[in-house]
């Protein structure tokens, strides 16, 4: 029910070879497209991620997909209803202004509607992304709204707004973990994988590797996808790496256009 440039959906069936054949819970703590979870379909499946409104979105289409549903159905596809509705984080405190289902609808008419799906803010975490010309957008998304719903309630997915590290204090032995973090650069001067308002710089890239070599102690299973660079293959040279192809149609620099390597490194 979202679009999101990078999804993992073009990547399932490569991946799919390499997930493990069993496994106890399913833990995702970068979210976006859940591409993975959606393939999974994991009871138990922990899902997290720093994003609120993103958050939001997937609390309220388990919870209350029809009143989400219902509201989208008010929305008018015009660059004044656009402009209207992207400005709304351009009031103080907007998060607490809203309802819950108005800022679920909000991120899925911006995110249907928006130029290629592009989720990007500006320093002051404000969407900033123009509205694009389409001849019928569906944002409404009834019937995805409401399958995603009777799955997330399927497999009791939990779903929290915490960073990833958290998982270490839920994560036990013989549970999986993906992880698909914002990537590393693949120049140095590229700054299209920014995350949030402090980014997600290579020291975070540590921190990330240091979270899953706790989960391999804790016996956990963890994969972890990112771009194939020389960064990511050194910080991660002790564990098994595969590479896969991923198609790159936006991107704000040339050297993150076209087809991809991506790396997949995994403890098991």
């Amino acid at each position: 029910f979202v679009k999101w440039v990078w999804w993992k959906r073009q990547l399932i069936s490569q991946l799919d070879k390499l997930f493990p054949t069993k496994f106890n819970n399913y833990f995702e703590p970068f979210l976006w497209g859940w591409a993975v979870f959606f393939n999974l379909q994991k009871e138990k499946s922990f899902l997290s991620d720093i994003n609120e409104e993103l958050i939001n979105v997937y609390q309220v289409i388990k919870t209350q997909p029809e009143k989400l549903i219902s509201f989208l159905k008010t929305l008018e596809y015009s660059k004044e209803v656009y402009l209207e509705i992207r400005a709304w984080d351009r009031s103080e405190n907007w998060l607490k202004s809203f309802s819950n289902i108005e800022k679920a609808a909000r991120f899925i008419y911006l995110n249907r509607t928006c130029f290629n799906g592009l989720y990007r803010v500006n320093s002051k975490w404000q969407f900033n992304v123009p509205m694009w010309k389409y001849a019928n957008p569906d944002y409404i998304q009834e019937e995805n709204i409401r399958n995603t719903s009777i799955l997330l309630n399927k497999v009791k997915a939990d779903i929290k707004l915490q960073s990833f590290e958290k998982i270490l204090d839920k994560a036990k032995s013989w549970d999986f973990v993906y992880f698909d973090p914002p990537y590393d650069t693949l120049t140095d001067t590229a700054n299209f994988t920014s995350y949030n308002e402090s980014g997600f710089g290579r020291d975070m890239q540590i921190k990330l590797r240091d979270v899953f070599v706790e989960l391999h102690k804790k016996w956990c299973k963890v994969m972890l996808s990112n771009h194939n660079t020389p960064f990511i293959r050194e910080i991660f040279d002790w564990f098994r790496c595969e590479i896969v192809k991923a198609r790159r149609n936006v991107n704000s620099n040339w050297a993150g256009r076209g087809e991809v390597e991506e790396i997949v490194v995994m403890n098991y």
